[in-house]
């Protein structure tokens, strides 16, 4: 059959086996680019970087960024958990399972170990799967990445299931956004939260599960000497507070934070090892489109950083993340909050200073000069596999459960 994109209110419902696999090799070429470029040398090649590594959600954005960069880069044995809808002859599957799929195919090639499963990273049941698997691979983890993006959580002990909801406190929001394929500008407004929708934010998108997993993998002894430890977060623009720092999702990222705080303690004491949260640069992803003022955001930021030169998708996030912050041989540098900042260049002043002037300015019929729609929209439909350089897509898709 032959795949179109199928999208409806700025989110895409399926995606295309063949680009998504395309698109996980670019990222894994990048990666070995930049091991050659900067000469980083694997644990067996003498180097000091991760020798085996845990990603809770690695099957798209930064965890998948993460993933390609410790294996590809590093040479590291790598165990991946994400919960996704798998493909089958006929039917479709969701763009991690393909990525996931095309990710365990070139490990295998490169002879880099790699288990991937495809179980509920919030469960207790997916706990005691990567136990055994690290077991089983005679691994202790050095690095632990977590970066589970999930509308729901049920809690282990008691059942319960918490949803997650993006919306501001105190009073309502409404900012401009843009639907990415026509590049209809309009208003989009989100209801204040009430107590209880907050704190369910945080059961889902807070550090409690962060903790779990960090304390069931000490408990085992699966945790190396100098373990570290590292989820993400991001704060973003001022523009942007009021619907996600000071809102519902920030009040997560903030429990997340203090989380990191404690972990650092803990790992401190029984394992000489580290906690971070690393703040990331804003990108494209499956719940940004979907965030009032964040699309336009993101499409006048890309069009500021690409003139500037220093535009980053995930994967050069993470790379840079790895070689310039984690793994460069020194302390890694925190700021006065202890959070790691690799998303310095979208927050240089000279940037947001020009994307303020820009956001002031646009209108309809200027969004195309002021921002970058074509960009956006190629990253937007890059994660689920369409306009991936390299695929042809009015080519026959024979089964949906290959890439």
């Amino acid at each position: 059959m032959v795949i179109k994109p199928m999208i409806r209110s700025n989110i895409c419902i399926n995606a295309h086996p063949i680009g998504c696999g395309k698109e996980t090799e670019h990222q894994i070429n990048y990666i070995k680019a930049c091991k050659e470029k900067r000469g980083i040398k694997t644990a067996s090649e003498g180097g000091t970087g991760p020798k085996a590594v845990l990603v809770l959600g690695c099957s798209t954005g930064y965890g998948l960024a993460s993933r390609i960069a410790a294996a590809f880069e590093y040479g590291a044995a790598t165990i991946g958990v994400s919960f996704e809808k798998e493909g089958s002859e006929k039917k479709g599957g969701t763009p991690g399972w393909y990525n996931n799929l095309a990710f365990d195919q070139a490990a295998k090639a490169a002879g880099l170990p790699a288990v991937t499963l495809n179980m509920d990273a919030f469960s207790n049941e997916c706990r005691q799967a990567v136990i055994q698997e690290a077991k089983k691979m005679g691994v202790t983890f050095d690095l632990v990445v977590y970066s589970l993006a999930s509308p729901v959580r049920t809690d282990p002990e008691t059942g319960v299931l918490y949803k997650s909801v993006l919306k501001p406190f105190g009073k309502p929001y409404t900012g401009m956004t843009v639907d990415m394929m026509t590049g209809e500008l309009s208003e989009m407004s989100a209801e204040p939260a009430n107590e209880a929708e907050a704190a369910e934010t945080v059961k889902v998108m807070g550090g409690e599960d962060w903790q779990l997993w960090i304390e069931a993998l000490l408990k085992e002894g699966l945790l190396a000497e100098g373990c570290m430890t590292v989820a993400y977060s991001y704060i973003g623009p001022a523009l942007s507070h009021a619907i996600y720092r000071d809102g519902t999702i920030g009040g997560a990222k903030k429990h997340l934070e203090k989380t990191a705080l404690d972990l650092h303690a803990l790992l401190g004491e029984k394992v000489k090892g580290q906690a971070f949260v690393s703040v990331n640069k804003g990108l494209v992803t499956r719940s940004s489109a979907v965030i009032p003022i964040i699309p336009l955001y993101l499409s006048i930021l890309f069009k500021v950083m690409k003139e500037k030169g220093t535009h980053e998708g995930c994967i050069e996030q993470m790379e840079r993340l790895f070689a310039e912050r984690l793994y460069t041989g020194g302390t890694v540098p925190v700021d006065e909050a202890h959070l790691i900042r690799i998303d310095d260049w979208e927050l240089d002043p000279a940037v947001q200073d020009e994307v303020d002037r820009r956001m002031a300015q646009v209108t309809q019929e200027n969004l195309s000069q002021l921002g970058d729609m074509e960009g956006y929209r190629h990253d937007f439909m890059a994660t689920n596999g369409f306009d991936v350089e390299g695929v042809d897509y009015t080519a026959d898709v024979p089964r949906m459960d290959a890439v």
